[in-house]
């Protein structure tokens, strides 16, 4: 039975869709709220893109810098040149909401004993931000950052630091991510994991497996 409960942060935790949203919801956004669910998917895809090319290549830059290059690609393709508005959107992805069930999650992990850390490509600053606007820092143990490894998931040195950080042997981890590229890497690795696919899509065709597969976080704790 696991002991320690690892959880990725951006798309698991925290709602990474919520910036472009958030920003098409205020007065004299009308250009971004017709795109807005284009925004923040492509967005999100070339910030991962990218995270693993800089990884394959060892051309380390912060997940800050990646998250900004993700953007800029993004606004370009829907054709919106606007510093302001990009301003907005990458202050609004450091008040990234958590998931409504995240908090009562973790507080009933917290009850039962069960140590709870963030593992995430994030670097610190951009981590510590998020875990204060959401208020979940009282659940959490540890929050890592890929930082310390100079490479982004899924490469083996990061999920390194969690044996490192946590004390914990690889038998005592449920990993937990939305995102089914890391749970391979995670569950290739050697720890026992679950998938938050909310959804729906298809298993990847990847070195491994999840153990377990969920629609949201609210089953995490029949787990351990």
């Amino acid at each position: 039975m696991a002991k320690v409960c690892i959880f990725d942060a951006y798309g698991t935790l925290f709602d990474v869709a919520a910036a472009a949203r958030v920003a098409a919801e205020e007065p004299g956004r009308e250009a971004l709220a017709e795109v807005w669910p284009q925004i923040a998917a492509d967005w999100r895809a070339k910030q991962l893109e990218y995270s693993w090319l800089r990884a394959i290549t060892g051309d380390y830059v912060t997940f800050w810098q990646v998250t900004q290059d993700g953007l800029d690609w993004a606004m370009a393709r829907a054709g919106l040149d606007d510093l302001e508005l990009r301003e907005r959107l990458l202050a609004l992805y450091w008040e990234l909401p958590a998931f409504k069930e995240a908090p009562f999650v973790l507080a009933r992990l917290q009850a039962a004993g069960v140590r709870c850390a963030i593992l995430s490509n994030g670097n610190k600053d951009m981590l510590e931000g998020a875990v204060d606007s959401s208020g979940l820092g009282s659940f959490l143990e540890e929050v890592i950052s890929v930082e310390s490894a100079g490479i982004f998931k899924p490469a083996r040195a990061v999920y390194d630091l969690v044996g490192a950080r946590m004390g914990c042997a690889v038998g005592d981890v449920l990993f937990v991510s939305s995102n089914g590229w890391d749970v391979a890497g995670a569950a290739a690795y050697g720890f026992e994991t679950a998938w938050v696919n909310r959804a729906g899509a298809p298993v990847d065709r990847l070195m491994a497996e999840p153990a377990h597969i969920l629609s949201d976080l609210n089953t995490i704790e029949d787990l351990v």
